[in-house]
């Protein structure tokens, strides 16, 4: 109703008193047909990446830029003499302008869609109220603060020491920036990483291959999780069980991991020790089974 209701009013189009009666916008909404939908007949898909590069390529941006030209005149031409739309100026405030009802219908719907819980209308419109002061202040400083940084990586050629890291307090206020701490960088025998690398493995391998990828880089892994459940642990006996398994089928049956078709790879989080018993922190591996 609220949705309807301001669309009517930034079209300018006149808004009957049922409309806003819930029962009787119920009763209008029940007689209208939804045609079935019906796939578009002689529409050929192109599948074959080749000729879908080679046909975007082949677009003339100009040609495509003036036919939507054409297409928004002869819009333009069917309005009516005069018109011009009218825009909303948000309002929370009002509990007769329909904006809070809106708001707090649609963030329902989305939080409804990811188990989030909902709130009412009068905790929407608290929420509501501390977001406009917020975008207008800190949000819009860190876009702006992260935007720069963007320039620097796009424009490339930057070393690191060009970067840089703000922290803000606009309270005080306070403005504090520093040149960004490179990663620490992890060695072992003639190996070095940080923790933004990842090691890739090829195959659907077992947990005991995987033990063995890692045995013959000089790591004893005593422990194997993939999210928040654990595959693999040196201290359980049945553990042992399971080394003759592929490591994907693992975590399928123990963390009931869902991998569509789509999915090539699966994630693990390996703990590792040296000869020595000292731990050592690996990338994240991921095991590319497909």
């Amino acid at each position: 109703m609220a949705a309807s209701i301001l669309r009517a009013e930034t079209f300018g189009i006149p808004i009957p008193e049922w409309a806003k009666n819930p029962k009787k916008l119920a009763d209008a909404i029940d007689k209208v047909v939804v045609p079935d939908f019906e796939p578009k007949k002689g529409v050929n898909i192109v599948t074959d990446e080749k000729a879908t590069s080679l046909s975007t390529a082949s677009i003339d941006d100009t040609a495509v830029i003036n036919e939507l030209v054409a297409k928004l005149d002869e819009c333009v031409k069917r309005l009516p003499r005069g018109f011009h739309m009218n825009p909303v100026q948000f309002e929370k405030d009002d509990d007769t302008n329909f904006h809070m009802d809106l708001i707090a219908g649609l963030a329902n719907m989305r939080a409804r869609n990811y188990s989030i819980p909902e709130v009412d209308k009068l905790k929407a419109k608290f929420i509501a109220g501390r977001i406009i002061p917020a975008i207008a202040t800190s949000t819009a400083m860190a876009t702006g603060l992260v935007c720069l940084e963007l320039y620097k990586v796009l424009a490339g050629g930057h070393k690191l020491e060009d970067y840089r890291n703000t922290f803000a307090n606009l309270a005080l206020p306070l403005f504090s920036m520093a040149e960004p701490v490179p990663p620490k960088v992890i060695k072992h025998q003639d190996m070095s990483w940080t923790v933004w690398d990842r090691w890739i493995i090829e195959g659907n391998i077992t947990l005991h291959e995987l033990l063995q990828w890692l045995k013959d880089k000089g790591l004893n892994a005593y422990s194997v999780s993939c999210g928040a459940s654990l595959l693999y642990n040196s201290m359980f006996p049945r553990h042992k069980d399971r080394m003759d398994k592929k490591v994907v089928e693992i975590a399928q049956d123990v963390a009931k991991l869902e991998l569509p078709s789509y999915r090539r790879h699966l994630d693990v989080v390996v703990a590792c020790e040296d000869d020595d018993d000292n731990d050592i922190d690996i990338p994240l591996i991921s095991i590319y089974f497909r």
